[in-house]
């Protein structure tokens, strides 16, 4: 009975060791496999997805290893039972950050939604993914992806389930406002008052004038915040060398807001659970 009680605890910590570890997965695609790493609850599912998409930095630091910030959420958001897909777009093309790079050629209204698209197409193939639960997750660039992504012209024309509803993080808006942005799916946007990357006013633009031809839009300002607030014990510091910055030269600040992490970790899978 010993030995039962003993095997059984020891399978149990071998399943929490492994809960919130990422697995590499290939996703196909018309061109090369694009990378991806995947975070999965325990049990066998069926789970509600994410598909979270990574800043400009891309997923992974200089090591290879996953970077702090989205393996934090990949943790937190599989912890809260739901399995979460991070497409790296940069690593699948041989591309590095490209936060201070004008000429992008990673766009997050073309390639990045494209890599969207292919990610929601293999979530749905998985036996351990609710089908018709696939959202949308985004940070800084990847938020101008998850906010194209969910345009009403980008709806699939296939017969599968579509996005269910997305979140964007500080995302850049004042491109998507100039070329009258709305969103087929609910959606949130958390954005720091004192941003200077991605000014809260170009967002708060955008939904205002999307107002009556969109689906429901809310957006959250938080006070005191600055970009990539929700970044886990990180001072308030300088960035250099951003590529479009709007004040020069090309300086703005990013750190940790307590408040505003908090309420984030609170209300992302809130609103992803709806």
């Amino acid at each position: 009975m010993q030995k039962l009680v003993l095997l059984a605890i020891l399978l149990s910590l071998a399943g929490s060791a492994q809960a919130g570890t990422p697995a590499a997965v290939d996703i196909p695609t018309d061109d090369k496999p694009l990378q991806a790493v995947v975070y999965r609850p325990e049990g066998v599912g069926p789970f509600p997805a994410i598909i979270a998409l990574h800043d400009c930095d891309g997923l992974r630091g200089r090591t290879g290893r996953v970077r702090i910030a989205n393996e934090d959420w990949g943790q937190r958001l599989s912890g809260a039972g739901f399995v979460v897909l991070f497409p790296d777009s940069h690593a699948s093309r041989g591309i590095a950050q490209q936060c201070s790079i004008k000429a992008k050629k990673i766009r997050p209204d073309r390639e990045r939604v494209a890599d969207a698209r292919a990610a929601r197409d293999w979530l749905q193939r998985q036996d351990f993914v609710r089908k018709d639960r696939i959202s949308l997750l985004g940070w800084g660039n990847g938020g101008i992806a998850a906010l194209s992504a969910a345009r009403p012209s980008l709806e699939p024309d296939d017969d599968r389930p579509d996005f269910r509803s997305a979140v964007a993080l500080y995302p850049g808006c004042r491109r998507l406002g100039d070329t009258a942005w709305s969103s087929r799916v609910p959606t949130l946007i958390l954005i720091g008052a004192l941003d200077n990357w991605t000014p809260a006013k170009h967002c708060e633009d955008m939904v205002r004038n999307a107002r009556g031809r969109s689906a429901q839009v809310v957006i959250v300002k938080y006070r005191g915040a600055h970009h990539a607030f929700d970044h886990d014990n990180v001072p308030v510091k300088y960035r250099r060398k951003v590529a479009f910055a709007p004040d020069a030269p090309g300086r703005v600040t990013v750190g940790t807001n307590a408040e505003a992490r908090a309420d984030a970790l609170k209300r992302v899978p809130q609103w992803l659970s709806r």
